[in-house]
């Protein structure tokens, strides 16, 4: 499981990483708990899943400016 804490644009990384599908890669919003969301993951290596994820949002239009955290949980 990997948790991205994001006290902004929730709802955007949300969406975001549930749409993402590379390499068979998926994720799926399990809790949502203020700023901390859980997702899971089909990627055996959770910290490549994290670091997947981390780009991810990097990537975006908002990730360089938008304060987030990536972690293994």
């Amino acid at each position: 499981m990997i948790i991205v804490n994001c006290p902004m644009k929730r709802d955007y990384v949300t969406e975001l990483l549930e749409n993402y599908n590379e390499d068979g890669v998926t994720f799926k919003k399990v809790s949502e708990a203020g700023m901390k969301l859980s997702f899971e993951t089909n990627l055996e290596d959770e910290e490549k899943a994290a670091r997947i994820a981390k780009d991810t949002i990097k990537a975006t239009e908002f990730g360089a400016v938008l304060y987030f955290q990536v972690t293994v949980g």
